[in-house]
């Protein structure tokens, strides 16, 4: 897995709208936020991705964008965006190209480590955090973002 210093793998990918995202394009404007969750519509992954769109305003005030890769289709994820009003994009990862990349595997291939990234605008990565069944690190990685870079920071 990528740790914090390490060169984060560019990834050109569809979004659950059908638009090409491209890490290396988001980077342009801010720093992103890559987390990778297992599945659509499981209870924590929901709970994961309302914690992100409940803070995706602030995130947004701080120049940060967020990016949410799982191996479900462009239709599932279309379904899970609409279902929890998510506006950030959802990539479909079904070949786990970019899951792998970011050495997020599940063990012995079978499903996906929670993990979210803090890539800055060069590509590095400069925050992580990995909890498979918990939400409480998550949240407090996000807190953390938005106090180290809030408008205000």
């Amino acid at each position: 897995m990528l740790k914090v210093g390490d060169r984060a793998p560019d990834f050109d990918a569809t979004d659950h709208t059908g638009r090409r995202q491209k890490l290396s394009a988001l980077l342009t404007a801010g720093p992103v936020i890559v987390y990778f969750y297992p599945a659509d519509f499981t209870p924590v992954c929901t709970a994961e991705a309302c914690l992100f769109r409940d803070q995706s305003d602030a995130l947004e005030k701080a120049d940060i964008r967020i990016v949410g890769i799982s191996p479900q289709s462009d239709a599932s994820h279309k379904r899970f965006a609409a279902a929890h009003a998510l506006h950030f994009p959802l990539l479909a990862d079904p070949s786990k190209t970019i899951i792998r990349a970011y050495g997020v595997d599940g063990p012995l291939g079978f499903g996906v480590r929670r993990a979210t990234f803090l890539i800055d605008p060069d590509g590095t990565i400069s925050r992580r955090v990995v909890a498979d069944l918990l939400l409480g690190s998550h949240k407090a990685f996000i807190a953390s973002v938005l106090e180290q870079n809030g408008p205000d920071s």
